[in-house]
């Protein structure tokens, strides 16, 4: 296998069950901190007339100094990747899909959804969405949407989401089949919007401690937090673990907001400087729901931008222990220019810094290539996998690495116990989720997996037919790498099966029951 290929499935798979394709329609916000608007550009009738006008938003607006002259000549993904990895050109229709969803504008009918054999499988319905009051449920199969044949047919992706969104107050019909019916049933769908709270889970770990997941920094976090912390309190939080790994970042007044909730009064939280943008402070306003208490925040490689800033305010002011690995590094401020035809510049204005004054952005100065391959890079030399904080700062100072991002007060490592080829080949495949879907999840209901949770285990059956199910699929088993994959896989399956019946609280309650990280933070909190 390929070293790229390998470790994209080894990081992928860490937390299994983000790896489902499904999405709730009416819930999204790719957001970065400090995102904002320029009006219109009205000009260019030529792509050369375009390079031109972004040559002269660079000079007027870039972060950092730049010889503008050098890049006339170049293509226009080319000229941004000259300047940072995140300054980019979006065409129209690009543009449009972001705009539409920075905005605020995305909505839809509240259903998260598998592509299982070509057909859409509805694994979950926002209760109180309308699709959940048009009477749909989990399990039931879409078979057509409006008057397109879906089920069967290999649509992209894009595709299927496309027919399904649309703006409020527009219908959308859907032919659907129920679980254990052969007749369709044909539902006439009201878009709306659909609040989902951005909290993934929010409970107690023991008696004291309790446990928030947060996977983005959505317009509602901050408030979403405070309600989860006063239910928890009722219920004897005195300490919290937060947890932000894998969490890409979203909104900045959600990153402030909630660190508002944690920090005391005229602290500073973060601030951004460019060389066309003065330095800008954001400080803590006080009276925060969780100033006081012992607080852990769990970070990893795949924790970005707002995560960051949340994760090195805590550090720097000494409110909290940082626990995981070191994160992403993504410390760059974007402005959109958006121009005349519909397409936009998305361009770096200014940088984040941490109250300390260190930069979060990670080096990008060995080039676009090399900034994206730079997580692999980590694994290769050692820093996710290493036994020891120390010896991946040995192995990285060996070789000169540029860091970024914010490092953990607490060191846990990556663990990568039973990955193998064939397990990596069972992923790529959808083999696991197919299964899950497709047989295990008729067999367990909901209330069984909650009742058994701290006991509950795929039973030997279940696995010998995912043997089966995996000779009717044509692979061919490897003994060998299928013994050491076998503890992996029986986990695997639990959790995907907990994430079917239970959503995102369950699948994290199931996985904190053995997580390295969470044992840590309730270890360091103590």
């Amino acid at each position: 296998m390929k070293k790229n290929t390998r470790y994209n499935v080894l990081i992928a798979l860490t937390y299994s069950v983000t790896l489902i394709g499904g999405m709730f329609f009416g819930y999204k916000f790719l957001k970065d901190q400090g995102f904002q608007f320029q009006k219109p550009v009205q000009f260019a009738d030529s792509n050369a007339e375009k390079v031109d006008e972004i040559i002269h938003i660079i000079n007027k607006n870039y972060v950092d100094e730049i010889n503008a002259d050098s890049l006339t000549h170049l293509p226009i993904d080319s000229l941004l990747h000259q300047l940072d990895p995140h300054s980019i050109y979006l065409p129209p229709a690009k543009a449009n899909e972001m705009a539409e969803t920075l905005g605020g504008n995305f909505e839809g009918i509240g259903v998260e959804y598998y592509i299982l054999k070509d057909t859409l499988l509805i694994t979950n319905v926002v209760k109180d969405g309308p699709a959940f009051n048009a009477g749909i449920r989990q399990g039931d199969k879409i078979l057509k949407i409006d008057t397109a044949t879906v089920s069967g047919k290999a649509l992209p992706r894009d595709q299927m989401i496309g027919r399904i969104r649309g703006r409020k107050g527009t219908a959308v019909r859907l032919t659907i089949v129920h679980p254990g019916d052969n007749q369709p049933v044909v539902f006439t769908v009201n878009r709306n919007r659909v609040k989902v709270s951005s909290i993934d889970a929010a409970y107690m770990l023991n008696p004291e401690t309790a446990y928030i997941r947060i996977s983005k920094f959505g317009a509602d976090t901050d408030k979403d937090f405070i309600e989860s912390v006063r239910t928890l309190k009722v219920k004897g939080m005195k300490k919290l673990i937060l947890d932000l790994r894998d969490n890409g970042g979203g909104y900045l007044s959600a990153a402030t907001g909630l660190a508002n909730q944690i920090l005391p009064e005229n602290k500073l939280i973060v601030y951004t400087e460019g060389k066309h943008e003065p330095r800008t402070d954001y400080v803590a306003t006080g009276g925060g729901e969780f100033e006081q208490g012992k607080l852990a925040v769990l970070i990893n490689e795949n924790s970005a931008s707002a995560s960051e800033i949340l994760a090195g305010a805590v550090q720097d002011w000494g409110r909290g222990v940082i626990i995981g690995r070191r994160s992403f590094g993504k410390g760059l401020v974007q402005e959109q220019f958006p121009f005349g035809d519909g397409s936009a510049l998305n361009l770096t204005i200014a940088r984040y810094y941490t109250p300390s004054g260190k930069s979060i952005q990670k080096s990008y100065k060995k080039g676009y290539n090399a900034y994206q391959n730079e997580i692999e890079d980590r694994f290769n030399d050692g820093e996710l996998t290493s036994e020891t904080l120390t010896g991946a700062k040995d192995s990285l100072q060996r070789k000169n690495y540029t860091r970024g991002g914010i490092q953990p007060d607490v060191y846990v490592k990556l663990d990568t116990n039973g990955y193998n080829r064939f397990y990596s080949k069972l992923v790529a495949k959808k083999i696991l989720f197919d299964f899950v879907y497709d047989v295990l999840g008729s067999r367990y209901n909901a209330a069984q997996l909650e009742q058994k949770m701290n006991v509950f285990a795929i039973t030997e059956t279940d696995y010998n037919d995912f043997l089966k199910y995996i000779q009717n699929r044509h692979i061919p088993i490897d003994s060998k790498q299928l013994y050491i994959a076998k503890p992996l896989i029986y986990n695997d399956l639990k959790l995907l099966l907990y994430k079917y019946h239970l959503g995102d609280a369950g699948y994290y309650k199931a996985l904190n029951l053995h997580d390295p990280m969470v044992k840590q933070a309730v270890t360091s909190l103590q």
